[in-house]
């Protein structure tokens, strides 16, 4: 079964390969310091030190390998085909909130860079689905747990 593609914007990119390089050369280096001091400890079958670190060891190679596959299938959003004329990935939004008045810009990005509390928010999101191909001017609905929202676009433009 071929893997999921993973896109991501050219920052979304830089940030990944920079974690990447983080775990590899200094958590990586820092967990195996640990794994050696417990170890020094002696009796090693009921040192929690030890399990700790062996853990926590566990959780950043299985990191790694989660990094180092999504930029193996990494698709990196051409900027230049972003169109400030329908919402794709890349576009940035201005929703209004037709219930309340708020207004909210988007950056529609893929699910691997996807943050709300940086208003980043994927394609494949309740949101993101709902605006995707739309037009300025369009009014959407969202349907979500609590409910339905609307919203209408206001402005559309890249990243």
């Amino acid at each position: 079964m071929p893997e999921k593609q993973t896109i991501l914007t050219a920052e979304g990119l830089k940030k990944i390969e920079q974690k990447l390089d983080y775990l590899k050369s200094v958590r990586r280096r820092d967990v195996a310091e640990r794994i050696k001091q417990a170890i020094e400890f002696g009796d090693i079958s009921e040192n929690s030190e030890y399990e700790d670190a062996k853990n926590e060891q566990a959780f950043i190679e299985g990191e790694i390998l989660t990094l180092e596959k999504m930029l193996r299938n990494a698709k990196l959003i051409d900027e230049d085909e972003i169109s400030a004329d329908v919402v794709s990935l890349g576009s940035t939004v201005l929703l209004k909130d037709l219930e309340f008045g708020d207004e909210l810009e988007y950056a529609i990005v893929g699910s691997a860079e996807a943050d709300p509390t940086e208003f980043k928010i994927s394609n494949e999101s309740p949101v993101g689905e709902a605006i995707m191909g739309k037009k300025v001017g369009s009014i959407v609905e969202v349907h979500v747990p609590a409910g339905t929202l609307k919203y209408e676009i206001k402005d559309i433009k890249g990243i």
